[in-house]
Parts: structure tokens; sequence; C-alpha cells
């Protein structure tokens, strides 16, 4: 549903909108950083990097890269979560030195009637420099475009998506590394019973992977994989497009993101995200997707005590 827009003469902004999901699942993708890395921005921007301590006196930091490559920073903080029901938390974009140019407060109120969550966010200009015009005039555009991507998430998105997480006992550098490097990929990529032959991996933005994946049954899975986005330690995204050999195609956009779990243990979660549900669904359905995205973890557990540290 279209966002209302209704600046007020005291430069409060006020934004509305509703989206068909509950009230937890969206007040989730307003806290929980891997969520909000993925809506965050106007269309075409991505999140390279984001600190989002969702309580009371925690930390925002993000920096937004627009389509052209150019990044802006934003710093803030939280100063009420109320779950799921209220948000306040100040954010303001940063210039070159790490000072503010100006700072908004936002107050994000999350209300719920049949199966319809209403989103109201009021934005109040505290302080503003010279020069600071051009990101308060496209904050309401910004934000606008900002929801409608929210909306693609909480309404479409999750019957499109295969997440797997799992805590790894081993230190977030380890993890990242066996992702990573080939010679150790080659050793657990795959469910019990596969084998990984990598053709080429450079591992950088816009760099292709290419392996083929070798079933018990000796089937060949050929695939071709772009890497999209890489925060090092923190996050990889690809797109992935594979299929068995001799047999249809499937794409999906592949994220993966390392989260410190307490000493010597990292949290991996993978995330695949689908064209369509259909498509998602053939997938789990066919090839067992979900089960050998949990064996092909195991396998990377099983993997990580044989590395040198």
């Amino acid at each position: 549903m279209p966002a209302k827009n209704n600046p007020s003469p005291d430069q409060e902004i006020v934004i509305t909108r509703d989206f068909a999901a509950p009230r937890e699942l969206v007040f989730r993708a307003w806290t929980e950083p891997a969520h909000l890395a993925r809506w965050w921005g106007p269309k075409g921007f991505t999140n390279p990097v984001y600190q989002w301590d969702a309580r009371a006196g925690g930390k925002i930091y993000d920096v937004m890269r627009g389509p052209d490559g150019t990044e802006y920073p934003m710093g803030g903080q939280f100063l009420e979560v109320s779950a799921p029901e209220k948000l306040v938390m100040t954010c303001g974009a940063l210039d070159a030195n790490g000072a503010l140019m100006f700072e908004f407060q936002h107050t994000v109120m999350f209300t719920e009637q049949k199966d319809v969550t209403t989103v109201t966010i009021r934005s109040r200009i505290l302080r503003t420099t010279e020069g600071a015009d051009k990101y308060t005039n496209g904050y309401r555009a910004g934000m606008t475009q900002s929801l409608e991507r929210l909306a693609e998430l909480v309404e479409h998105g999750t019957d499109r998506e295969i997440v797997v997480s799992r805590v790894l006992a081993a230190p977030r550098e380890l993890v990242w590394q066996a992702m990573t490097d080939p010679q150790h990929v080659v050793q657990w990529w795959g469910p019990h019973g596969f084998s990984t032959t990598i053709k080429q991996m450079d591992f950088r933005v816009g760099g292709v992977w290419e392996h083929t994946m070798r079933g018990p049954d000796g089937v060949n899975y050929p695939n071709r994989s772009v890497f999209q986005e890489i925060v090092p330690h923190e996050r990889i995204v690809y797109s992935h497009g594979g299929r068995r050999e001799d047999g249809p195609g499937v794409s999906f956009v592949s994220t993966w993101t390392f989260e410190d779990a307490g000493p010597g243990q990292t949290k991996l979660t993978v995330r695949h995200v689908f064209p369509s549900a259909e498509m998602r669904d053939r997938i789990v359905r066919e090839f067992g997707a979900i089960e050998g995205a949990k064996q092909t973890m195991a396998r990377l557990a099983e993997h990580l005590p044989t590395m040198p540290r």
C-alpha cells in the first residue's frame, strides 16, 4: 500500500504505511541487522557496513552504498525499544570526518489489525548544518522507497526463502577463511557424499565462482555464481545459477552472514532468496535443498577443527 507523507509546520514529517504481515515480523525487520540491511535505503542501494544494536543506548552506524558506488555513512542511537510496538532513535548523515551534518529523531509505531501491520514514522529534525538540505529534502522519497523494499521483504520474501543457521565452534576469521579459500571449500562444500571441483573462484565484487558438484550417484551439478557484496568477516552475497546435468536451471541470491556467538564461536546464517515461491518449493521438493544445506553446514563444522589456527 502506498505511503502517505505529511510534513507539518514544525518540521515534523509523518510517513505511514500498511504491511500485509504480522507485527512481530515487521518489528524484527526493523531491529535485526541482517534483515534491515536488505531493505534500508532507496531502491538500488546496499548496506555493506551496518551496526544496528536495537536496545536503549545501542549504537547505530550504517554505510549505504548507492548504485554509482557513492557511500553515505549514517550514525545514531536507540533511545527506546519496546517490542513489538515502538522504537525511538536518532539518525543523521555523517560527513567525511564523522561529524553529523543533520540529525533526525524518529518515533516508529507498530500497530496490527486483521493481519495488517501499520507502521507510522514521526521524524523531527533536531539539528542541521549548511548544505544538508539535499539530504533532508530527499528524506521523504528515500524513506518511502525503503518502505517499499520492506514490503517486498515481509510480504513476499519469506515464502521465497530458505534460511539455515548454525553455531560453529570456531572463531569468525577461521569460518570466513573456510568459505573463501578454494582449498578449504572443496573439503566440505555440498551435502554428505558429494564432492566439488572448482574451476575458478574470483573472490571479489563482480568476480565469478564456477564449480561442479558430483553426487554419490555420479550425477554432476554445474554451478556459476557472481559475488555481489563482500564485507570481510561479516557478509557475503552472491547471485547463483545451477542445474542438474542436462536438467532445468535454478537461480537464487545467497547471503552468508558471520556473527560472533561467544568466545571462539561463530553463528553462520545462510539465506537463499528465489525468484518465486514456486521455484523455492520445487528445489525443496526435488532436491531436498533444506536438508542439503544443513548437511553442508555439518560438513563445514567437521572440517573446521582440521584447519591450522
